[in-house]
């Protein structure tokens, strides 16, 4: 255990951001599979709102650092392709 007085700030300030960022993360997982979820039932309109809603998601987690921007560009090229491929 820290016995400095900053030292003891850093842990409560990265306890905090961890807390945020989990919140963040977990969010965003469930946007992406409500877009899957859309898909496989097939219902193309319900996929591209989801889609629409969960590419929002995961830029403003890219913008504040959370996730990496080309892994965010991956996942939302991905979901746009199986989005696109359906019937």
């Amino acid at each position: 255990m820290a016995n400095i007085k900053s030292a003891k700030k850093r842990i409560l300030v990265i306890n905090t951001k961890t807390a945020r960022n989990k919140s963040i993360r977990s969010r965003v997982k469930t946007y992406i599979k409500k877009v899957y979820t859309a898909i496989e039932s097939g219902d193309k309109a319900a996929a591209q709102a989801a889609l629409l809603t969960a590419t929002s998601e995961l830029d403003k987690a890219a913008s504040k650092g959370i996730y990496h921007k080309n892994m965010v560009s991956r996942k939302v090229s991905r979901m746009n392709k199986a989005v696109n491929a359906m019937n």
